[in-house]
């Protein structure tokens, strides 16, 4: 064992009591725990959300929405279930669709991307990026008037 792997597990549970003995800090405080978990609801509710919007683009949406749900799950319990039923749904959901023949693999590519260009076309990014490659068809243009000029 060399001399970081010793001293890793110290740093890890000085962290952990410093975290412990603050947030007792904050249960003899009343009014700054109420504001301190709404501030965490806060920011947990506005990562999920963005979570859930990235869910079909390339990147990683589904990891956002775990950021999120764990950044519930440090103050509210209902949180802490929504994000372990949420991983195991996950996890057995990914496992099936991989185990599924490459049409169907396919196909769910192929309808990612569908949903991935019906939604930015209706953002208006569309007409933007042929806009910007001097491309202008009217089809690319919004059907909400998103990005018009």
């Amino acid at each position: 064992m060399t001399e970081n792997e010793t001293e890793q597990p110290s740093r890890w549970s000085g962290a952990k009591d410093r975290w412990k003995r603050w947030r007792d800090g904050l249960h003899r405080r009343p009014r700054v725990e109420f504001f301190y978990r709404i501030a965490v609801g806060v920011v947990g509710v506005v990562v999920l959300g963005l979570g859930i919007l990235a869910i079909p683009y390339p990147g990683p949406g589904w990891a956002i929405v775990f950021i999120g749900l764990g950044i519930l799950a440090t103050e509210f319990d209902w949180a802490q279930s929504l994000l372990a039923k949420v991983r195991e749904r996950y996890d057995k959901a990914m496992d099936w669709f991989h185990r599924q023949p490459a049409i169907v693999q396919i196909l769910g590519g192929l309808l990612t991307a569908v949903v991935v260009f019906t939604t930015l076309w209706l953002m208006g990014a569309v007409d933007w990026a042929g806009e910007f490659f001097g491309v202008e068809h009217g089809w690319l243009n919004s059907p909400l008037g998103v990005g018009s000029p």
